[in-house]
């Protein structure tokens, strides 16, 4: 049995003059010619003896202008964020197999030293790194002394240690006198993948992590 094909053209058309009006409706250029053929149609149409004074004429300008403005600047800043994702979206390829420094407090270990890196947002008269446990032990640390403001690495012997060190953590305390000091504890991990989510470009490391490309505070 001959089954004949469904001729589909009726509802293409439909859908391509869908797509026309939609354009027509967004159209800055298509909106200021709708607003003069109907401001000549009211010019032609008004009373003789009540006319439009020039008020109401130079408001009515002022306000399609003034859509029509809003109307172009959005269209601009819609392809800016397009070339801004595609940018993006480039240069994370390039960071793929490249190592990044993220916010992170995972210990990393060579060849027995447990090693980090942090920033501080000012200088301390002391500065001394503890080294955590999953369950927040306190079994090792490192004292640093006096630091000033920005970035700064450590390194602490972990063959000491008898459980799994890979597991440990680190964190920073810090003082300028009495007062505490912020510190911002990094791990450097390589880039596996990118991505993209609501915020933008994202990153895979190597621990598994995921982090926002705008997040990472710099590139080895």
């Amino acid at each position: 049995m001959f089954i004949s094909p469904i001729d589909t053209s009726a509802l293409d058309a439909g859908a391509s003059s869908t797509s026309s009006v939609t354009e027509r409706n967004t159209d800055p250029n298509a909106m200021q010619d709708r607003f003069l053929k109907l401001l000549v149609a009211q010019l032609e149409n008004q009373d003789p003896m009540n006319p439009m004074d020039n008020a109401q004429m130079t408001t009515q300008m002022a306000q399609i202008n003034t859509v029509t403005g809003l109307q172009q600047l959005n269209q601009t800043a819609q392809s800016m964020a397009t070339q801004f994702a595609s940018m993006q979206q480039l240069a994370g390829v390039g960071l793929i197999g490249r190592s990044v420094l993220a916010e992170g407090d995972k210990l990393m270990l060579a060849d027995g030293v447990g090693q980090g890196l942090f920033d501080l947002d000012q200088a301390a008269t002391n500065a001394t790194v503890e080294i955590v446990t999953p369950g927040n032990v306190v079994v090792g640390s490192a004292a640093l002394g006096a630091l000033d403001a920005g970035r700064h690495a450590f390194e602490w012997d972990a063959r000491g240690y008898s459980g799994d060190a890979s597991a440990l953590h680190y964190r920073i305390v810090a003082r300028s006198g009495e007062t505490a000091v912020q510190a911002t504890p990094l791990t450097q991990q390589a880039v596996i993948a990118t991505g993209t989510d609501a915020s933008g470009l994202t990153l895979t490391l190597g621990n598994g992590s995921t982090v926002a490309y705008a997040s990472v505070r710099g590139v080895m």
